[in-house]
């Protein structure tokens, strides 16, 4: 019997450790799928080709097999259970060429005011 409380308590007390968490324990930095930057955003153009678009941005993190047109770039960086980054970019496709992308990373304004003098 002695045995047995002995068991159970030392199972609550342990269990409860899960909870609260170890003081001063390292956690690693995780990070998961494709990298973009403002660089690499800043050079994507509607009317470019997939190739060109695989150049800049790399492979995607995920080709829709249902729909072709679309290609999804996340990238995540966590450590433990806290998120510190989370970007993502999806590029659209019209047939073979880029017709648009959305970005948490909006386009730079030297960017934005170079394509509004071009549309002038």
């Amino acid at each position: 019997m002695r045995l047995i409380l002995i068991a159970i308590i030392t199972t609550i007390v342990l269990s409860g450790c899960g909870f609260v968490g170890f003081p001063g324990v390292y956690r690693i930095g995780i990070e998961q799928g494709n990298v973009v930057t403002q660089e690499m955003v800043d050079q994507l153009k509607p009317g470019m080709t997939r190739r060109q678009v695989r150049f800049v941005l790399g492979t995607p993190l995920v080709e829709d097999s249902f729909n072709e047109d679309r290609w999804d770039y996340r990238y995540v960086f966590s450590r433990g259970d806290v998120q510190i980054l989370d970007n993502r970019l999806t590029v659209y496709f019209d047939g073979e060429v880029l017709s648009h992308f959305d970005s948490k990373i909006p386009p730079s304004s030297e960017t934005s005011e170079e394509a509004e003098t071009e549309s002038n």
